[in-house]
């Protein structure tokens, strides 16, 4: 009940774009905000968006803002990380992450991760 579940990381150039998508169960997206975090090789992890339990808020890091976009489609229990214009500085492992209702940049704050997805920007 408690499942968050990545999918569409992979190796893309610099300049191009992937969609993250983080399924979770029906629980968590009926009263979670969810969170995308990354760490890079050798760096601490690192928030990058969330989205609020009913989607009304959500914020982005200084470092993705206007290239990333987090929306949640409650209808297919699913929360989507549009990612464009993509940087090597953007190569890292990326979780989604839950946490009740509201929005944190603490990592500690989230109860639920799920395993993660691999994003490589190279040439």
């Amino acid at each position: 009940q408690l499942q968050l579940v990545e999918s569409g990381g992979g190796l893309v150039q610099p300049g191009g774009s992937l969609r993250l998508s983080c399924a979770a169960s029906r629980f968590i997206m009926n009263f979670h905000a969810i969170g995308w975090f990354r760490r890079a090789p050798g760096k601490e992890r690192e928030g990058v968006s969330c989205v609020s339990k009913s989607g009304s808020i959500t914020n982005y890091a200084d470092s993705v803002k206007g290239r990333f976009t987090i929306s949640r489609n409650n209808a297919k229990n699913t929360v989507y990380l549009q990612m464009n214009s993509l940087q090597p500085g953007d190569t890292a492992d990326y979780y989604c992450a839950a946490r009740p209702l509201s929005c944190s940049s603490s990592p500690e704050a989230y109860d639920h991760w799920g395993q993660g997805t691999q994003v490589t920007v190279s040439s």
